[in-house]
């Protein structure tokens, strides 16, 4: 197979890497590039362990090809450390321990930061439908949901 060149945007740092053209994006990310945040869980996007931020909306890393990302804007949770919902949104999670093992935190991260970083003031259904492609199987929820409420509310 043809290798493609392709570049984007990584965290705010241009990137340039030969993929195959069957290349899935989050194993460019992780055993290439070395960003290890998104997780490989189901590879089906059924989980979101694999969530990162592409073109400013969240995508399951999981099923997009590499090539796809030629050109685009991405952000894993590497990235968005600087971004100021991200930083209240992880005070909060842990002032509420709303994860246990982990594993979800950074698919769970991103999408609760691109929903703040649209709506400030999402209501308890908006946070709800925002994560909920986001599997978190230790927490049952509560303590995830009290987090993003109270950095919604500034608490």
């Amino acid at each position: 197979m043809k290798k493609h060149n392709i570049e984007f945007k990584l965290n705010n740092e241009t990137v340039s890497i030969n993929v195959e053209p069957n290349d899935i994006l989050l194993d460019v990310l992780r055993c290439k590039l070395g960003v290890k945040s998104p997780k490989v869980g189901c590879d089906r996007g059924d989980c979101g362990t694999c969530t990162i931020i592409m073109n400013g909306k969240t995508a399951r890393s999981c099923l997009v090809l590499a090539v796809e990302a030629d050109g685009a804007e991405l952000v894993t949770l590497e990235g968005a450390n600087s971004r100021p919902w991200t930083k209240k949104l992880q005070k909060k999670f842990h002032e509420k321990n709303a994860f246990q093992c982990g594993f979800c935190a950074p698919g769970v991260i991103l999408s609760a930061t691109e929903l703040l970083e649209k709506n400030s003031r999402p209501s308890k259904r908006e946070i709800k439908e925002a994560i909920a492609g986001n599997l978190c199987r230790c927490t049952g929820y509560t303590p995830i949901l009290e987090a993003m409420e109270e950095a919604a509310r500034g608490k």
